[in-house]
């Protein structure tokens, strides 16, 4: 594969496929990616390399795959997850995202598309189909099941950002669409980090996803 980034720093990276076909095409995939160091092992063996940076996995059960998600992120809440699956249904995009995934990949993903998931991911944005993390927002901002007693409250002019921010747009598409300058946009990312109490862009997309933030705005812009 040509064009490949060449990363700064040794980015260490494991792979849990199952099935073998897929994990000798994903391991085939992975090992000419400039400055992977892979660990191709199970879910022990990932557990057991704690100085990960990103674990791909691909499990069939749905279950087991979200199982899989919270005991990675429970032993090393830094490191970043990206899941294959056959399903591909918002709904399973969603379960994967609510449980602490960075990046989802279709089953019929390009080797292009796996090194672009593993380059935005560890870049610290989101890589997943634009139409399931809308609906995520959209059902997240339309009210949902989630309690926000204790939540932190946005305004409208906010909330309109961090949908877009969810759905995984740069400063520059959020300026773009709303009208506003990018400076403007990095400075209501900057309220409502400090207002969730979070340090960059990426925590405050998983907790609003998580926890519906901004289901009630507050007056003014």
């Amino acid at each position: 594969m040509n064009d490949q980034r060449q990363y700064a720093q040794t980015l260490k990276l494991g792979l849990l496929a199952v099935e073998p076909i897929r994990r000798t095409g994903l391991r085939s995939i992975l090992e000419e990616v400039p400055g992977v160091q892979l660990t191709d092992t199970g879910l022990d063996g990932l557990l057991a390399a704690h100085s990960l940076d990103i674990a791909v996995i691909s499990l069939m059960l749905t279950a087991e795959m979200l199982t899989t998600i919270e005991r990675l992120r429970a032993e090393m809440p830094a490191i970043r997850i990206i899941v294959m699956s056959e399903d591909g249904d918002d709904e399973s995009v969603i379960a994967a995202i609510s449980a602490g995934a960075k990046g989802y990949l279709e089953d019929s993903a390009t080797p292009e598309e796996v090194i672009r998931a593993i380059e935005v991911v560890h870049s610290g944005s989101i890589w997943a189909p634009r139409s399931a993390l809308s609906k995520l927002v959209d059902r997240m901002l339309g009210g949902g099941t989630f309690s926000t007693r204790s939540a932190p409250q946005f305004t409208t002019r906010e909330l309109e950002v961090l949908q877009l921010l969810v759905a995984a747009r740069s400063n520059r598409e959020i300026a773009e669409a709303l009208g506003i300058e990018v400076r403007t946009v990095k400075s209501y990312v900057g309220r409502m980090m400090r207002k969730v109490g979070v340090g960059n862009r990426i925590a405050l997309s998983i907790h609003a996803a998580k926890h519906a933030l901004g289901s009630g705005p507050e007056r003014g812009s």
